[in-house]
């Protein structure tokens, strides 16, 4: 058996006056309450700088992104979420942010933003951005004019200034740790070239944290939201949106659970209690957003990258007045384990529909393991170390592949909103083997090496198997190096052959829109053991089977399957959809 095939995309960007409706979503601009477009959504994340690049210079650009639309589309997708593009020092690939009202020239211009989001638009596919409120890069000018004032003055009241503990103020103001290793705190040196204060910055130095209890961030923001609201966006992907409010006082942090590496799991995934995660003033500055978006027409809406211990504590940011949506990264982290992800698929369906969102489901980011790899390690890796040549436990490569395509056969048949990671939809899986001198994450270069970072889920995209950088541009230059193996993944390679990961992806998407599985209602499905995943949406059986034997399947029409196989049993990390007779 094999999945139902789908025609290939066209290669080059077709008149807008010529596409046809592809979804069942509200136009643009219109609003359907209760069955608002990113209640069901399929959102395409583009990490810019290594989507496409139109320009040559090896680093992807928003010309590329509107150069490949139609691919888009006919993948099937309704939204894309580009992670940032605005003016940086790019000491973080972007989330350093200087300005956030500009494009960053490496990206291309206001005015390129504009025709990619018109085109987008003209294709039925809205924009999502991504806003990074938490902190900003050291080169904002609001940092370096917080840098030449005094302690205690204005400027300074917009981040995190404060004096040293111990003798002369020696010791940082707390123990902070650093999500990208070392500590959260860096001593400024006054004019004199004395040393002066500390600053907070949770992630790398040059990302110094705003204060959100100062009324001037919060009307700055306000004015960054209606800024890209103006210019016709439909929403906000939030960075770090549970860590803008820290606890009063800045006390000290003892994680709950001690190990060898104390920020193991350093965006707060497993502790409910960190004094710079998950603190209920965030809700309030949600609610203010949540009023700022309702003055725009149309269904606008904000995302949450909440990293919190449970389903019930992330469902808290999307409550009905404040965001629309926040990753399900208990989902993300669950390992490939029947009744695991049973349970947490249970458990998202019971937490959000109840405080009036939609679950989301996501496998796969710029942050984490690509999963057509994480799904078959071998070993313990926690989030944000990433894997390279000298980790232990390497994936098996065509374990993972097996397993990613079953895990996204189950995750697109769920009810709600799903995230989707560009690449995957070839079956990338992360590049191990990227030798130190390239690697580009401050991870990298905070823990002296000790932690690999993201730099291997985040190497430009295969677009054409015998071009240059396999088609990422035409000079053949790329930001991080391509392995032999893009060649034999690249899109081009994938158009025509029907069990290829790419066919997979356009007929789950196809299928979904098509029985309206977003806008469905699972049921469990009885007579399976523990080991495989079955449940019903609508009129679609979908069995997964994630046990060491195969299984039998009912009597019926197999619509999708994640591998091809024959007869009337489901191999070993096989997943399927069915008109069950």
């Amino acid at each position: 058996m094999t999945s139902q095939q789908t025609s290939s995309p066209p290669t080059s960007l077709a008149p807008a006056d010529q596409l046809a409706p592809i979804g069942q979503l509200a136009p643009i601009g219109q609003s359907r309450p209760g069955a608002e477009w990113w209640r069901t959504a399929v959102i395409y994340q583009i990490y810019p700088r290594s989507f496409a690049d139109a320009s040559g210079d090896g680093i992807g650009d928003l010309a590329g992104v509107t150069a490949h639309l139609d691919d888009l589309r006919s993948l099937g997708v309704d939204a894309l979420w580009l992670s940032p593009f605005y003016r940086s020092p790019q000491r973080d690939a972007g989330y350093d942010v200087a300005d956030y009202c500009d494009v960053d020239p490496l990206f291309g211009t206001l005015a390129d933003f504009d025709a990619m989001r018109a085109e987008a638009h003209a294709r039925g596919i809205r924009v999502i951005v991504d806003l990074v409120p938490n902190h900003s890069s050291d080169q904002h000018v609001w940092f370096q004019e917080a840098l030449a004032a005094e302690p205690g003055s204005s400027a300074r009241a917009r981040y995190l200034f404060r004096d040293g503990r111990g003798p002369g103020g020696d010791l940082p103001p707390n123990n902070w740790e650093s999500v990208f290793g070392g500590p959260a705190w860096t001593r400024t040196t006054d004019p004199d070239g004395t040393p002066g204060q500390w600053y907070l910055h949770l992630f790398d130095s040059t990302q110094p944290d705003f204060d959100w209890a100062n009324p001037e961030v919060q009307e700055e923001f306000r004015g960054i939201l209606r800024f890209w609201l103006d210019r016709g966006v439909d929403g906000f992907r939030v960075d770090v949106a549970h860590g803008l409010v820290k606890t009063d006082g800045l006390p000290d942090h003892v994680p709950a659970v001690l190990t060898a590496d104390a920020s193991a799991d350093s965006m707060g995934g497993s502790d409910d209690d960190v004094p710079y995660w998950g603190q209920d003033g965030v809700h309030e500055i949600y609610r203010d957003w949540h009023r700022v978006l309702a003055e725009y027409e149309g269904d606008r809406a904000l995302c949450a990258e909440a990293w919190l211990p449970t389903v019930d504590r992330t469902a808290e940011w999307v409550r009905s007045d404040e965001m629309h949506q926040a990753f399900n990264f208990p989902y993300l982290m669950t390992e490939w384990d029947a009744p695991a992800i049973r349970e947490v698929i249970s458990e998202s369906l019971r937490a959000f529909p109840a405080v009036g969102a939609p679950a989301t489901w996501v496998l796969s980011n710029h942050d984490v393991v690509r999963h057509a790899s994480r799904l078959a390690l071998t070993a313990e890796n926690p989030q944000g170390h990433g894997i390279g040549p000298d980790s232990p436990g390497k994936p098996l490569p065509e374990e993972g592949l097996r397993r990613a395509r079953a895990a996204t056969t189950v995750m697109l048949a769920l009810p709600g909103s799903a995230y989707l990671y560009q690449g995957e939809e070839l079956g990338l899986p992360e590049v191990v083997e990227l030798p130190g001198e390239v690697r580009q994450d401050p991870t990298w270069f905070r823990t002296d090496g000790e932690r690999y970072g993201r730099d291997g889920c985040r190497v430009p995209l295969p677009w054409t198997s015998d071009a240059p950088a396999y088609g990422f541009n035409e000079t053949g230059a790329s930001w991080l190096p391509q392995p032999a193996e893009w060649a034999r993944l690249a899109r081009d390679a994938q158009e025509s052959d029907p069990d290829s990961t790419l066919w997979l992806y356009r007929t789950l998407l196809a299928t979904r829109r098509g029985e309206g599985l977003g806008a469905g209602t699972l049921s469990w499905r009885g007579g399976y053991g523990d080991d495989v995943l079955a449940f019903e949406n609508g009129r679609v059986t979908v069995i997964a089977n994630v046990s060491d034997a195969a299984v039998p399947l009912p009597s019926g029409t197999v619509l999708v399957a994640s591998e091809p196989f024959d007869g009337d049993t489901l191999p070993v990390d096989v997943a399927v959809w069915m008109l069950v007779d």
